[in-house]
C-alpha cells in the first residue's frame, strides 16, 4: 500500500465517503495452492473500489478471455466491489520453467491508480512411493533405548508422519519422544514396547506406509540362589543346583552364564560316614572282584606282548597300522545333553582322494561349530572322558571337572591331537544371542568365519584350497610321517585394521587366515599362496607378514624384502607365497610411505528389480578390495537377494593421498526413467575406502520408469577418486525377468574341490621330483647346485632360508608348485631344466638308471 501525506489521507478519507478517486483495497487475494493428479486449481482476488481486475502469472499479462469476473456494490460504503477469477492447469505449471515457482498476482484499477495483491505460487502436489530410510527392526535389552528412523518420501507439501503399533496409532505417554526428523524414541524400553512399528507418511496426495520394523524387548536371565548341598554320594561327592529364574529370559533373552550344577568332594570326614554306612559284604565283595579283575588284565597283558615281541614290535593293534586315525564330528543339543562324538572317515594312506560336497558348510548350527572352530583346536570349557581302543575314539560322555585321557599307539596319533578340553556347564544352551557358546581358548578374531576348507592329509601330502578366494595351502610329500595323518583346515577371517598398530598407519592387503591345528607337526615347511590387493612398489610400500599372537595382537613374522631364516615370502603381483612351518593366524599388511601408494580396487555394478514397485530398478555398486575373497563375499550376497551382475568388473588403483572416491550416475535417458533427487553423486570417504577389509563398500541408484514399456535402461556408473584415477562402468539390461541376461560370477561353481590328496596335487611326479632333489642338493664339479636351481626358477632371494633346509631343492619345489597351481604345464621347470645343462650324469652316479630312463622320466616335464 501506497504511504501518504497527511492531505492525501483527507482527500482518501472524504472519498471514501461516496467520493470517487481512492486506491483499491483487496478483501481477498490469491493464496498458495498446490495441483492435484490432474485437477486444474482456482486464483480469485476480490477488491473495492476496482474498475478492472486483471491477473499477471510469471511477469505476464493473463489474456482478458481467461478471466471470469463479477461486481456488486458494498451496501455499506456504496463502493464497487470486483471479483475475478482464473484456472491453472497443470500443463501451464509444467510448461514453465523459470528461476522460482510459477506465480501470479492480481493488479487492481481505480480512477486513484493501481494496487497489486500478494504473488500466490502454484505447485504440483506429488508423494514418492519409497521412503528415503525405512525403520529397521531391532531387539534391545529391557531398560535399553529404543531408536526408530523414518525419512519419509519426497514429496509436495512436506510429507506429515505418524508412527503405528500394532496398526494402532501410537499414543505418547510420556515416554516416546518423536523428534522434528521423524524419528521414535523410546528411552526406556519396557516389555510392552515389544511389537511391529510402522511409520506412516501423508500429504493432500496419497498416503505412504514403510516397511515395518519389528521390535523385540529381551530379557537376559539371572541366576536364583543356589540350593543347599545333597548328601554325600558314595564317591564322596555332593551337588547342588541352582535356576536361571532371577529373572526368567524372556523374548528370546540370553541363557544365564555358568553352570546350574555344581559338584565338590566332600570333605572334613564327610564322606566317612557315607562309606561306612555301606554293607560290609557289599564293600568286600567289591574288593574281591577288583582283585580279579586285575589279575585276570595283568595275565592278558603278559601273554599279549609275548606273542607280539616275536614281530620285534610294541603293542599295538593292527586295526590301528592300517586304519590311522579317524576323524570325528561334532553333535550339540540346545538341551543338557553330552556332545556327542562320531568316528567318520578313514584314510587310506596309500591312495590319494578328493574330497568334495563334505567340505561345503551351509546353515546347520552343527555345521557352522564345526566349521568355525576346529576338530582339533581348543574347545575351552570342555572336558571329556575319551578312551582309544584299537584305533577309535570312544567317548565315555561330558562331566564337568572331567578331564581328557588318550592313550597313543606310537607313530599313529600326532602330538597335537588331543584338544586341552576346559570345563562346559551342564544344561547351558544356546540362547539368540549366545552363538559364542564355542569359542577359542585364543581369541583370533570377533568375527565369524565366512570361508573354510578341512580335509585329512597323510604322508603323500597334498593341497587344500577354499574356493573362489585365492587361498590354498601345498602339504608337500613327506612333510607328514608315515603312520601318521592330520586333519587340517583353513579359516578365512574378517580383521579390522584399527587392530593392527596404535598408530592406525598398518591397513590389511590380504584377507587373514587361519592354518592348523595347532598343534601340527611337520619336517618341511607347508606353502600358503594369499590372494592381494596392493600395488607392489617399494618404493610406496614397506610389505609385511604379520601372525596374531594369543594376546590378540599382531606381530611381524618378516618384511617380504628382508634375508631371514624363519619365513620365506615371495611377492607376486597379485598374489604372496609363503613358507611356513607354524600354525597360526596370518595376514599381509601394508604401510604407506608416500601418498602414491596404490591399493587395487574391484568395481562392480549390480541390478534388480524393486519388490515394492512394479516400475522400480535398484542400481547397486560395490567397491571392494581387488581379491577373490572380497568379490566372493559381495557375489554371494547379491545372488541370495536376487540381484544380477550388469557389467563385468574393473579394477581401479586407488591411492593414499587421503582423498574420497566419488560415485556417479549419468547418461540415464530422462524421457523415459526418474532418479531418486540429491542421489545422482555419491562419496565415500578416503578412511572408508583405504580400510575397506571388513565389509563391501556398497552405493545405491533407485530408478523408477515411466511405463511399464519402457523395459530397457542404459547409463554409465563412474567411480573416480578426487584428482585420481576413474573407471566407466556402461550399463545395458533388460528390467524384464525373462528377457534379462546374466553375466557369470565365476568360471566355476561355488562349491568345489576343496582338497586333493597324493600325486594328483602336485604337478611335478614325485619320481622326478626326488631325483632333482637328489641331483641338486649336493654341490657337484660342474656348480650344478639347489642354488643354480633357484636362479633359474626366479626363486634367488633369501637363499639363505633354503640353506637351513634339510632338502633345499624339494623346498624350492614346493615353491614352485605353489607358483604354478593355476597352470597345468611343467615348460618353466623344463626350461630351467635345459639351461642348467644335462642333469643325468650325477643322477646316473647317484640312481644307478639307464639314460633312456631318464629321459623317459623328464620327458614327461614336457
Amino acid at each position: 500500500y501506497l504511504t501518504k501525506t497527511p492531505h492525501t489521507c483527507a482527500r482518501g478519507e472524504a472519498l471514501q465517503h461516496g467520493q470517487s478517486g481512492t486506491l483499491p483495497h483487496f478483501l481477498e487475494e490469491p493464496v498458495d495452492a498446490y495441483i492435484v493428479k490432474s485437477n486444474p486449481i482456482k486464483l480469485r482476488c476480490q477488491a473495492r473500489p476496482a474498475l478492472q481486475i486483471f491477473f499477471k502469472c510469471n511477469g505476464e499479462w493473463v489474456h482478458q478471455s481467461q478471466h471470469m469476473s463479477q461486481e456488486h456494490t458494498d451496501l455499506g460504503t456504496g463502493l464497487k466491489i470486483r471479483e475475478v477469477m482464473i484456472n491453472v492447469s497443470r500443463q501451464q505449471v509444467e510448461d514453465f520453467h523459470g528461476p522460482e515457482d510459477y506465480w501470479c498476482l492480481c493488479v487492481a484499477w481505480s480512477h486513484l491508480g493501481t494496487s497489486k495483491s500478494r504473488k500466490a505460487t502454484v505447485r504440483i502436489a506429488y508423494l514418492r512411493k519409497n521412503f528415503e530410510q525405512d525403520p529397521q527392526g531391532t531387539e534391545v535389552p529391557l531398560n535399553g533405548m529404543i531408536v526408530l528412523h523414518c525419512r519419509p518420501p519426497e514429496g509436495v507439501p512436506v510429507a506429515e508422519v505418524e508412527w503405528l503399533k500394532n496398526e494402532e496409532p501410537l499414543s505418547s505417554d510420556g515416554i516416546m519422544d518423536t523428534r522434528g526428523d521423524h524419528n521414535l524414541i523410546i528411552s526406556e524400553a519396557r516389555l510392552s514396547d515389544s511389537g511391529n512399528y510402522t511409520c506412516v507418511a501423508s500429504n493432500i496426495v496419497a498416503k505412504r506406509r514403510s516397511a515395518t520394523a519389528t521390535v523385540v524387548v529381551y530379557v537376559d536371565g539371572g541366576w536364583g540362589g543356589w540350593s543347599e548341598w545333597s548328601l554325600c554320594s558314595s564317591d564322596c561327592e555332593r551337588q547342588r543346583s541352582r535356576e536361571c529364574t532371577a529373572p526368567e529370559p524372556k523374548h528370546g533373552g540370553r541363557l544365564c552364564d555358568g553352570v546350574a550344577l555344581a559338584t565338590d568332594n566332600c570333605t572334613g570326614g564327610l564322606c566317612t560316614q557315607s562309606v561306612e554306612s555301606s554293607s560290609d559284604v557289599a564293600l568286600y565283595s567289591g574288593l574281591a572282584a577288583g582283585v580279579v579283575t586285575v589279575v585276570l588284565l595283568i595275565v592278558a597283558v603278559t601273554l599279549y606282548r609275548r606273542s607280539q615281541s616275536e614281530y620285534g614290535v610294541d603293542v599295538i593293534d593292527s586295526s590301528a597300522l592300517t586304519g590311522g586315525f579317524q576323524s570325528f564330528s561334532f553333535k550339540t543339543s540346545r538341551q543338557a545333553n553330552p556332545l556327542l562324538i562320531n568316528s567318520s572317515m578313514q584314510p587310506d594312506l596309500t591312495v590319494s582322494r578328493t574330497y568334495t560336497s563334505p567340505m561345503c558348510f551351509q546353515d546347520s548350527i552343527d555345521k557352522e561349530l564345526m566349521a568355525e572352530h576346529s576338530l582339533l583346536d581348543p574347545l575351552p570349557d570342555l572336558k571329556v572322558k575319551a578312551k582309544l581302543h584299537f584305533g577309535l575314539l570312544v567317548f565315555a560322555g561330558v562331566a564337568e571337572r572331567a578331564e581328557y585321557h588318550v592313550m597313543p599307539h606310537p607313530q599313529t596319533f600326532p602330538r597335537g591331537l588331543a584338544p586341552d578340553y576346559r570345563g562346559v556347564a551342564v544344561g547351558t544352551t544356546l540362547g539368540r544371542r549366545g552363538k559364542n557358546l564355542f569359542t577359542p581358548q585364543v581369541s583370533l578374531t570377533p568375527s565369524r568365519p565366512h570361508h573354510k576348507a578341512i580335509a585329512v592329509f597323510g604322508h603323500a601330502g597334498g593341497r587344500l584350497v577354499v574356493p573362489n578366494t585365492g587361498i590354498s595351502l601345498l602339504v608337500p610329500h613327506g612333510g607328514i610321517t608315515e603312520d601318521t595323518t592330520w586333519e587340517m583346515y583353513m579359516i578365512i577371517n574378517q580383521e579390522d585394521s584399527s587392530a593392527l598398530s596404535e598408530d592406525g598407519t598398518e591397513i590389511f592387503l590380504s584377507p587373514a587366515v587361519t592354518y592348523g591345528p595347532s598343534g601340527l607337526d611337520l619336517s618341511c615347511p607347508i606353502a600358503m599362496t594369499i590372494a592381494h590387493c596392493v600395488e607392489v612398489d617399494a618404493d610406496n610400500w614397506t610389505i609385511r607378514l604379520k601372525r596374531q599372537m594369543q594376546d590378540s595382537k599382531w606381530e611381524e613374522v618378516m618384511s617380504v624384502d628382508e634375508e631371514t631364516t624363519s619365513c620365506y615370502c615371495l611377492l607376486e603381483a597379485q598374489r604372496c607365497h609363503v613358507l611356513l612351518e607354524h600354525p597360526g593366524h596370518y595376514a599381509l599388511v601394508g604401510e604407506p610411505l608416500s601418498p602414491n601408494a596404490a591399493k587395487r580396487l574391484r568395481l562392480a555394478v549390480f541390478g534388480s528389480p524393486d519388490a515394492s514397485n512394479s516400475l522400480g530398478f535398484t542400481l547397486r555398486v560395490y567397491c571392494v578390495d581387488d581379491t577373490p575373497h572380497a568379490f566372493q563375499e559381495v557375489a554371494v550376497g547379491e545372488r541370495s537377494r536376487g540381484g544380477r551382475l550388469l557389467e563385468e568388473p574393473k579394477v581401479m588403483l586407488f591411492r593414499g593421498n587421503t582423498l574420497s572416491l566419488q560415485v556417479s550416475i549419468q547418461d540415464v535417458p530422462q524421457l523415459l526413467w526418474s532418479i531418486k533427487p540429491f542421489t545422482t553423486c555419491q562419496e565415500f570417504s578416503f578412511s572408508q575406502v583405504w580400510a575397506s577389509n571388513q565389509r563391501p563398500l556398497q552405493c545405491a541408484f533407485s530408478l523408477e520408469r515411466y511405463s511399464h514399456s519402457s523395459s530397457q535402461l542404459s547409463c554409465k556408473i563412474s567411480v573416480r577418486q578426487v584428482k585420481g584415477e576413474e573407471q566407466i562402468l556402461q550399463v545395458y539390461t533388460s528390467v524384464v525377468e525373462n528377457e534379462k541376461g546374466v553375466v557369470p560370477f565365476f568360471t566355476q561353481s561355488d562349491c568345489t574341490i576343496t582338497s586333493q590328496t597324493g600325486s594328483r596335487a602336485f604337478k611335478i611326479p614325485l619320481s622326478i621330483r626326488q631325483r632333482i632333489s637328489a641331483t641338486f642338493d649336493t654341490a657337484n664339479a660342474k656348480g650344478k647346485d639347489w642354488q643354480l636351481l633357484a636362479e633359474k626358477l626366479h626363486i634367488d632371494r633369501n637363499l639363505c632360508y633354503f640353506a637351513c633346509q634339510e632338502s633345499p631343492s624339494s623346498v624350492i619345489l614346493s615353491l614352485w608348485e605353489a607358483q604354478h597351481q593355476d597352470s597345468g604345464d611343467l615348460d618353466s621347470l623344463a626350461s630351467a631344466l635345459e639351461e642348467i645343462g644335462k642333469v643325468q650324469s650325477p643322477m646316473t652316479a647317484t640312481h644307478g638308471c639307464s639314460t633312456e630312463e631318464q629321459d623317459s622320466e623328464f620327458a614327461k616335464l614336457g
